[in-house]
């Protein structure tokens, strides 16, 4: 009997050591995933910047998901195809003027501020933050200007294992 019961004991605690290291190691696995994924959305949102900054369409169309949008309500830009024409009109645009003499455009920059990255479940994730649209300087006359500043909530999910942007609101109510 008194065998038994050691034996019952043993067993116990192999099984709690068992199930100690199964969520640690769970819980571990869940970490290094989370650190894979912020590396990658970080490397994302820079994509996003950058084609955005230097009017790439088809980089910028390629952040976010098929449906992605841009913007909220009526007025938002959906779809990889209206993403992309919005960013090449831009394009036309600063073609149209220099062809009439205007200046050309500063170089823009895009930051954002105080972001706050958080995880809905291991798919799908939301960054809030500030940011600023910025022109450089177009020659020693004219500094660099502030052209625009707001909050953003960007909704972001991982589709056959890339983060893309499944929206993106720069002017939201909340």
């Amino acid at each position: 009997m008194k065998l038994m019961r050691i034996v019952a004991v043993a067993v116990v605690v192999g099984a709690i050591a068992w199930v100690s290291t199964s969520m640690q190691v769970g819980a571990e696995d869940n970490t290094v995933r989370e650190a894979r994924d912020r590396a990658e959305i970080e490397a994302l949102m820079w994509r996003y910047a950058r084609a955005l900054d230097t009017s790439n369409a088809d980089a910028y169309a390629a952040v976010y998901t098929p449906d992605g949008q841009f913007g909220s309500g009526a007025n938002a830009t959906k779809g990889r195809d209206a993403l992309r024409k919005m960013i090449a009109d831009g394009v036309e645009r600063q073609k149209a003027a220099a062809a009439k003499g205007e200046a050309p455009r500063p170089p823009m920059y895009h930051m954002t501020m105080n972001s706050h990255l958080s995880f809905v479940d291991k798919d799908h994730a939301r960054i809030e933050a500030y940011w600023q649209t910025v022109f450089g300087a177009a020659g020693q006359n004219t500094p660099p200007r502030v052209a625009a500043a707001g909050r953003e909530v960007d909704k972001l999910v991982r589709m056959n294992g890339q983060w893309l942007i499944e929206s993106r609101d720069v002017a939201p109510r909340d």
